[in-house]
């Protein structure tokens, strides 16, 4: 059996608050583990998404196809948390496909356990509460960043802020996620070296 030592200890960097500790366990017992290899989906587009998940290994990558190619929206990596969150709460299609782009192993959750810990649970809810708040935060950034940075900035403040993402994550997929061709980040990457 997997552990679940990363997610605990994730979860209680999140919450940030040492006296909801005591209520992490409950939490943990609700998620339970799903693997996914290499190009599976998690989330296929036109479908609801059935479950909210920490990621204990591997990459998802957030796409959505514009004229036949797939664009990354997002890449959630190993210790962190996603879902096509639109859909799987308000149990509607999800507009994005989620996919492995790496094997996966996974702690998910589906909507109704999720919902009962948000209710019943104080440390889920200030989990989700603060986990929500950082992506707002992040999410903004990254737009504000498409609008005012050159793709040599953008590339350089990836290098400086997330530089794990150039090692686990092929290059097709982070100059999409960066809004630039793959032809055109191979050149800002051997310029910059």
């Amino acid at each position: 059996m997997i552990s679940k030592a990363n997610f605990e200890a994730y979860i209680k960097d999140t919450l940030n608050d040492d006296s909801l500790n005591n209520q992490v366990d409950t939490i943990l017992n609700m998620f339970h583990h799903k693997r996914l290899q290499k190009n599976q989906l998690f989330v296929e587009e036109g479908k609801i998404c059935p479950y909210f998940c920490f990621i204990e290994s591997g990459i998802l990558q957030h796409n959505i196809l514009i004229e036949g190619e797939e664009k990354t929206t997002y890449l959630a990596l190993k210790n962190s948390v996603t879902a096509a969150l639109k859909s799987f709460m308000h149990q509607i299609p999800s507009r994005k496909n989620i996919k492995a782009i790496s094997n996966c192993d996974l702690f998910v959750i589906n909507q109704k356990d999720f919902l009962y810990l948000l209710n019943t649970n104080h440390a889920f809810e200030r989990f989700y509460h603060n986990l929500i708040e950082n992506q707002i935060y992040r999410i903004d950034d990254y737009r504000i960043d498409l609008l005012t940075l050159t793709p040599e900035e953008r590339y350089k403040k990836l290098l400086i802020n997330d530089p794990k993402l150039l090692r686990e994550v092929p290059l097709h997929y982070l100059a999409s996620f960066l809004g630039i061709s793959s032809r055109h980040m191979s050149r800002i990457r051997k310029s910059i070296k």
